[in-house]
C-alpha cells in the first residue's frame, strides 16, 4: 500500500500525484516507469515517474484522465492509498556526456520529458525545451521547464498561448538558426514523435524517443508492448522505454496502439457509471 502524499488538478484532464515510496525514490532515474494497481481488483497499469525525491522519499506521477483505470485512480484522494505501486523499472534516459540537447515534449507526454530536462541541465548541459499542446488550457509544467531550460517555447496549436504552430515548426527553426544539438529528445504522441524524428533524420541528427505504448507485466514476459526498432521485435519494458527514433516502425506502433480504443471507450463509460453511482449514495 503506497499512501498519496499530494493530489493536484494540472488541468481538467490530467492530474498530479505525489506519493510516499522511500525506495523506488532512492533508485529512481529519468525515462523510469512505475506500474500500479489503484485497488486489488484494477489492472496494472505503468505510468513513467514524473519526478522523484530520494531524500523526502517521494515519486510523482502525472497522468491524463482517460481510461477506466486512470478514472478509478483520480477518484483517490490525499491520504488514500494506491494498493501496488512496483519500480522503477525499464532502463534509464542514458545522457552522459551531452553537452546541447532540444528536449520535445507533446501534451502531457512533457510530464515525461520534464524529469530528463531537469537531469540534463543538472548535468550542466544546455537545454532546449520545445512543448506543444492543443490550447492553452491544457498547458502543464511551464514553470517547472523555465526552471531548467535555458530556452523554452511553448506551442499551441490554436495559438491560444505562446506560438501557434507544431513543435516540429519550432525544432526546424531552432535548428536553422544554427544551434548544433548532440541529440533531441522527443516525448509525446506517437505521431509527434514520429514526425520530429523525421526532421532530424534529415539533419543527421540523433534521436531518442520514448516508446510507451500498452504493458501488463512490466518484465517482457506478456509480450504486450513489444514493437519495431531497426526490423527486429523489442519490448519497450525491458529494452526501453528509450529507443533510436530513426530505427523505430511507428506505423505499425500506431496500429497496434489503436486495437483497445473500443474497449477502453466502453470500459470509461461503464467507470464513470458506478462512480456516479458512488457520489450518489
Amino acid at each position: 500500500m503506497t499512501k498519496i502524499l499530494k493530489k493536484q488538478s494540472l488541468n481538467p484532464y490530467v492530474t498530479k500525484m505525489v506519493v510516499d515510496a522511500p525506495l523506488i525514490a532512492k533508485k529512481a532515474e529519468p525515462g523510469q516507469f512505475i506500474i500500479l494497481r489503484a485497488s486489488e481488483d484494477g489492472e496494472r497499469v505503468p505510468f513513467t515517474i514524473a519526478d522523484y525525491d530520494a531524500e523526502l522519499g517521494t515519486v510523482t506521477i502525472i497522468f491524463q484522465i482517460l481510461g477506466q483505470s486512470t478514472m478509478e485512480l483520480n477518484a483517490l484522494n490525499e491520504g488514500d492509498y494506491i494498493c501496488d505501486f512496483v519500480g522503477p523499472l525499464g532502463t534509464p534516459s542514458q545522457l552522459d556526456g551531452l553537452k546541447k540537447v532540444a528536449v520535445i515534449g507533446g501534451g502531457v507526454g512533457s510530464a515525461i520529458a520534464y524529469p530528463v530536462a531537469k537531469r540534463l541541465h543538472q548535468m550542466g548541459a544546455e537545454v532546449h525545451s520545445v512543448v506543444g499542446f492543443r490550447s492553452k488550457d491544457l498547458l502543464i509544467l511551464e514553470d517547472e521547464f523555465k526552471s531548467v531550460s535555458d530556452k523554452l517555447l511553448i506551442m499551441t496549436d490554436d495559438g491560444s498561448y505562446g506560438t501557434k504552430g507544431l513543435v516540429t515548426n519550432a525544432l526546424k527553426e531552432l535548428i536553422e538558426a544554427g544551434n548544433n544539438y548532440d541529440e533531441v529528445i522527443a516525448i509525446g504522441p506517437l505521431v509527434m514523435m514520429k514526425f520530429v524524428s523525421a526532421l532530424t533524420k534529415e539533419y543527421g541528427i540523433k534521436t531518442t524517443v520514448s516508446m510507451n505504448p500498452i504493458m501488463v507485466d512490466g518484465t517482457g514476459m506478456c509480450g504486450g508492448c513489444r514493437l519495431v526498432v531497426g526490423g527486429e521485435v523489442k519490448f519497450a519494458c525491458v529494452d526501453g522505454p528509450d529507443f533510436d527514433g530513426h530505427l523505430v516502425d511507428f506505423d505499425a506502433a500506431m496500429k497496434r496502439g489503436a486495437i483497445y480504443k473500443e474497449y477502453e471507450g466502453k470500459k470509461r463509460e461503464e467507470t464513470c457509471n458506478l462512480l456516479k453511482m458512488g457520489e450518489g449514495k
